[in-house]
């Protein structure tokens, strides 16, 4: 449960910048149930009311619980952002990312970096929820910085000791970003550690990983990312296999076909047909990985500039091939190795100082 909100199964869709919008979650929701988490959206756009960061953080009529992702640096724009979303009525749930690894976010002190300043997290988390009333808060984090600077004990006390519903780990260093094997052992650390729910991350790609997962954590839910990028039936999998049935059989290309041609239209009819078909070409690459001659296939899909051409390069495949077997083993998603984090000129040095690292981070783009 996380406040009056109750997650069954216990899966959630991880918040993914550009790609957990509404059009995903809409496709993603209808495999299975859980919560579906938009992408990050940032405190001070949303506050400032820019036009942009509102059709991000939108909602789809047919769309409950709703749950938003919100990143924010600075408790007072924090606080007004959760004001604003709580006194429109258009949230049931709100997430805090302080897990996001990428540079351009850690070097000004914000995402992955704000856990090794516990203070300032203290204030953030203590802003979010002093001013969300009924409305549950929940955190996401990283272990830590590397493996020098683990944080997510004191990040998961923090979180329960300020009223967070629950909190969900992603079990790799900022500096791993989404390197090797996440490591598991450390969300069952933290399940001992916390008498709020813990939602495990990282890893997850197919339904008996999840299994897996919570057999060897004890964790309260899986939360999945990577895993369901050109597979949204994983959600519909993860489904069956926790209510103790079996794996329902992959779909055939036709029916990936239909999927890919389906999620499309979601985001033609959100976003217009231009930018949809920019934005969806990522997604036609996850999707078509492992079948014959894909390669030939993506070259073509990434030239698709409107639906009636996604259609003409989908139509002469056999829609009776298998799913490939093994496609699932082909890691989707950001990758490339291991990093050194970056951060503001003496940012580690004094983890009791409480002030927001940097004003710009405030006045990013939402989703980034």
């Amino acid at each position: 449960m996380l406040g009056p909100i109750e997650v069954r199964p216990p899966v959630v869709l991880a918040p993914m910048a550009g790609i957990t919008n509404y059009p995903f979650r809409r496709l993603c929701r209808r495999y299975g149930a859980g919560l579906f988490i938009s992408e990050m959206i940032t405190a001070r756009p949303l506050v400032e009311g820019r036009e942009k960061t509102l059709k991000l953080a939108a909602f789809g009529p047919d769309e409950t619980p709703r749950s938003l992702q919100l990143y924010g640096t600075d408790p007072h724009y924090v606080s007004l952002a959760v004001q604003r979303l709580v006194t429109e009525g258009t949230i049931d749930h709100i997430d805090l990312n302080f897990g996001c690894p990428v540079r351009k976010v850690t070097r000004k002190g914000g995402g992955a970096a704000i856990p090794a300043r516990p203070a300032l997290l203290r204030s953030i988390v203590r802003a979010a929820v002093t001013n969300a009333g009924d409305v549950p808060v929940t955190l996401k984090f990283r272990m830590g910085i590397n493996d020098q600077l683990m944080t997510f004990l004191e990040s998961g006390r923090i979180a329960e000791g300020e009223g967070c519903a629950a909190v969900t780990l992603h079990a790799r260093t900022a500096a791993q970003l989404y390197d090797g094997q996440a490591r598991w052992e450390a969300i069952g650390e933290l399940v001992q550690a916390l008498a709020i729910p813990v939602f495990g991350n990282g890893d997850i790609w197919v339904a008996a990983d999840a299994i897996r997962m919570l057999k060897e954590t004890g964790c309260a839910g899986v939360a999945v990312g990577r895993g369901c990028l050109g597979r949204p039936w994983i959600f519909r999998d993860l489904a069956a296999v926790l209510q103790g049935h079996p794996t329902p059989d992959q779909p055939t290309f036709g029916e990936v076909a239909d999927i890919m041609l389906e999620h499309a239209r979601l985001l033609v009819d959100w976003f217009g047909e231009r930018s949809a078909m920019l934005a969806f070409r990522k997604h036609s690459g996850w999707y078509t990985r492992g079948f014959r001659n894909s390669a030939v296939l993506r070259d073509r899909l990434m030239r698709a500039r409107t639906l009636v051409d996604l259609e003409n390069c989908l139509a002469p495949r056999d829609r009776e091939e298998s799913y490939p077997e093994n496609a699932h083993l082909v890691r989707r998603g950001k990758r490339g190795g291991s990093q050194k984090v970056v951060l503001p000129h003496g940012f580690l040095d004094d983890p009791d100082y409480e002030s927001p690292p940097c004003a710009e981070n405030e006045d990013g783009v939402s989703g980034g």
